[in-house]
């Protein structure tokens, strides 16, 4: 309602760079490289993004996030951002059959401020399988929706990267 009441007091033009700016600052159009989430998502299409913390995050929500750090990684070349599928959240059990970085994790429950996600082609995926847990700082958000391509894809084509990235669009 102050919202509405402020906004309402501005004139039209102020109100509308206004309310693009909140909306900037919540959600983004990002591109999808990469085959990592194939069959669900494929290189070139577009998600609409919400920011978000860990306690925003469901087990089966696609979510965006920094790629692994530190040692053999910083040697890699990574895209910005990484997209994948939530598989365990703070306090439930570590999926230790689902790879091998998870097989020697210390613990029976996925720890406060750690998630482990996997992408849904295993054999494209930069994924927990292989640095286990993302932690809580690399999260940028969750995929609310799928978005219409920019290009449309040309009927029978799959040229996919193998990063399984994503793209922010300005």
């Amino acid at each position: 309602m102050v919202i509405y009441m402020l906004l309402g007091a501005m004139p039209p033009a102020l109100a509308c760079l206004v309310i693009i700016t909140l909306a900037r600052r919540r959600y983004l159009v990002v591109t999808v490289e990469g085959a990592s989430m194939t069959p669900a998502l494929t290189d070139g299409d577009r998600v609409l993004v919400r920011r978000t913390d860990l306690a925003g995050i469901g087990v089966g929500r696609l979510v965006v996030a920094a790629p692994p750090e530190g040692g053999h990684w910083d040697a890699m070349s990574l895209p910005t951002w990484l997209i994948k599928r939530a598989a365990a959240v703070p306090g439930d059990p570590v999926p230790r059959d689902r790879g091998p970085a998870l097989r020697d994790i210390l613990g029976n429950q996925v720890p406060d401020g750690r998630i482990v996600l996997l992408g849904d082609n295993p054999e494209e995926s930069l994924d927990s399988r292989f640095c286990g847990y993302f932690h809580e700082e690399q999260i940028l958000g969750v995929v609310v929706r799928e978005l219409p391509r920019a290009v449309p894809r040309p009927a029978g084509s799959h040229q996919f990267a193998t990063t399984g990235s994503l793209q922010k669009e300005t």
